[in-house]
């Protein structure tokens, strides 16, 4: 395949790592009947090692939703078996999180109490600590007393960001997290996820119709089409172009 500029970014160094290996063990998941949105998935194999940022592309009804939504636990395999750290995933895990297309903040809660809502249990000081620290890391620092609707697009995602990362996650799953955002937000936010992916070490999978996207954040991209593996490989041994012509889009 044609090689593609696309920038090497580290990974986190093994003292680093917080992500856990996800494995896909002949994992089917097939819809009925006519109001069907797409064929589903399967049987897919796939492994994505820890510490690892994998990409998946393709084109709408290819399978990307039900991927993710597997992978969060909000459906069940019809077949097959997911295990994140050798655990399997039956539904959602508390090793996981999920940052969607929308934020999804609480309007009522300010930038802090919505970062700290996922964080359940542990002394008061400590959870104040991660709050403070995970704010910094996406650059919202001082931003702790304002509201969703004082906050820009860029911003309220970066708040969903940090909501996700307080928890500590092994597996961090992005669903075309960017896509609302106008292209000079969405660079931006793209380098600073490949930032806090460096420092954290966690296992990533993004989901994105956008091939030049998944080719810029990813160290590996899976091409989906019509629910199964058309491509997995090197961002660094494709392009746009092989994308393109391999998922006819």
């Amino acid at each position: 395949m044609t090689t593609t500029m696309n920038r090497t970014v580290p990974a986190a160094s093994s003292a680093q790592r917080g992500g856990a290996p996800l494995n896909l063990d002949s994992v089917t998941y097939r819809y009925h009947g006519r109001k069907a949105s797409g064929a589903g998935v399967g049987p897919l194999n796939l492994h994505v090692a820890a510490g690892e940022f994998l990409c998946v592309v393709g084109p709408s009804g290819s399978g990307k939703s039900t991927l993710l939504s597997l992978l969060a636990g909000f459906l069940r395999p019809q077949a097959g078996q997911i295990t994140l750290g050798g655990e399997t995933i039956r539904g959602p895990h508390p090793r996981l999180t999920l940052v969607q297309q929308e934020p999804a903040l609480f309007p009522w809660l300010t930038v802090a109490g919505n970062v700290a809502f996922g964080l359940r249990a542990g002394p008061r000081a400590e959870r104040q600590s991660r709050v403070a620290d995970a704010l910094r890391q996406v650059g919202l620092a001082g931003y702790e007393g304002r509201r969703p609707h004082e906050l820009s697009g860029g911003q309220r995602q970066r708040v969903a960001l940090a909501r996700a990362l307080v928890t500590r996650p092994g597996l961090l799953l992005l669903d075309e997290p960017f896509s609302a955002l106008d292209h000079a937000t969405r660079t931006t936010l793209a380098d600073e996820l490949l930032t806090l992916w460096r420092q954290s070490g966690v296992t990533v999978v993004f989901v994105t119709h956008q091939l030049d996207e998944a080719l810029h954040l990813g160290q590996r991209i899976v091409a989906l089409r019509e629910g199964e593996v058309a491509l997995d490989a090197p961002a660094s041994q494709t392009s746009v172009r092989d994308l393109q012509s391999l998922l006819r889009v």
